[in-house]
């Protein structure tokens, strides 16, 4: 089949975040079922800016117009988070497929309102803009795990954090659901859950919250999956990094870039083996150049096409939420939250 017969999703964008224009937008218009044909911005010159600097073919200034678009068949949805289960919601009721940026809500009851929106239009496609699933170093490193590479899975430790002390951006204003557990540690309770194909039983959260922005820049969390444990720190306001490790009974797992991967050179996992004392040499092993998001956009275009269910079912952005929720109840109480 020539690239002119390839079915495509046609894709309108709501809001012109740096997220959109920087990353999702470049790499779904490299999916080769995918083409961008709208953009929307409350400012009509961004919206026109973002058009003109990724040859969009048309532009709105508000978010309804574009939903109103009958020639856009799916949105992408890069808003602050308070705003992603309203507009999700608007979308849906515009028979629109919906890919929505993560964390899906501001709390595990106000994303079930969407995956209970969503069981009422099973036509449409919803799905949390978790990208990293996609990309061929986290599936390598779950074969991996699956195969017994390491033995059994015992526990996780993740680190990612970055800088950010501008009070004008969404990720420091609580009402906007900013802070480090909804901006970065949602993906590393995501990562701990999908490895360990399981919810935590309980968990131990820690959290430093910033006293002039009311939001988390330093959170800590345990949790305990019974058959093995994971921990990570989170922040926003330290140096920036990124690291994940998975610990078996035989071996450990690393992955140097786990969540930001770059498109335009090769990924590192390390494996190394080892039991009863002995150790072998980390073994290197680059990943195939991917760009994360024209994964992701051509997973949601074959899930529409197919109509085969999405990667990432809206269920387990609730499961995901319930554990950030239980994580600040822990802080809250000093002792463990039992889910």
């Amino acid at each position: 089949m020539s690239d002119a017969a390839v079915r495509k999703v046609r894709w309108g964008v709501l809001g012109a975040a740096r997220i959109a224009v920087n990353k999702v937008v470049p790499g779904t218009q490299r999916a080769a079922n995918a083409e961008v044909v709208a953009i929307a911005s409350r400012r009509p010159e961004a919206a026109a800016t973002a058009a003109a600097d990724l040859n969009i073919p048309r532009h709105y200034g508000s978010y309804d117009a574009l939903l109103a678009d009958a020639e856009v068949d799916a949105v992408y949805i890069p808003l602050p988070n308070d705003a992603h289960v309203p507009w999700s919601l608007k979308a849906l009721d515009a028979g629109k497929h919906v890919l929505c940026e993560k964390p899906l809500a501001l709390s595990a009851a106000e994303a079930q309102t969407l995956v209970d929106a969503a069981e009422k239009r099973p036509e449409l496609k919803v799905m949390e803009a978790f990208m990293y699933r996609l990309h061929p170093q986290w599936i390598r490193l779950k074969e991996l795990i699956a195969g017994g590479a390491i033995g059994e899975l015992k526990t996780i430790q993740s680190f990612f954090s970055y800088y950010n002390r501008n009070a004008d951006d969404i990720r420091n204003q609580p009402s906007k659901g900013g802070g480090a557990l909804m901006d970065i540690g949602c993906y590393q309770i995501s990562l701990s859950r999908w490895l360990f194909d399981a919810e935590p039983t309980r968990v131990l959260g820690r959290i430093e919250t910033d006293p002039d922005y009311g939001v988390d820049r330093l959170s800590d969390g345990l949790l305990d999956f019974e058959k093995g444990t994971s921990s990570f720190t989170c922040s926003t306001q330290l140096t920036p990094y990124q690291r994940v490790n998975a610990f078996g009974t035989e071996g450990r797992l690393e992955l140097e870039i786990p969540f930001n991967a770059p498109p335009d050179r090769p990924c590192v996992l390390w494996t190394q083996s080892g039991r009863s004392g002995e150790y072998g040499a980390p073994v290197r092993e680059e990943l195939p150049i991917a760009d994360q998001y024209t994964l992701q956009a051509e997973a949601f275009g074959r899930a529409i096409f197919e109509d085969a269910p999405v990667p990432t079912p809206l269920t387990d952005a609730v499961a995901n939420l319930r554990v950030i929720e239980a994580l600040r109840a822990s802080d809250d109480a000093g002792a463990w939250t039992t889910l």
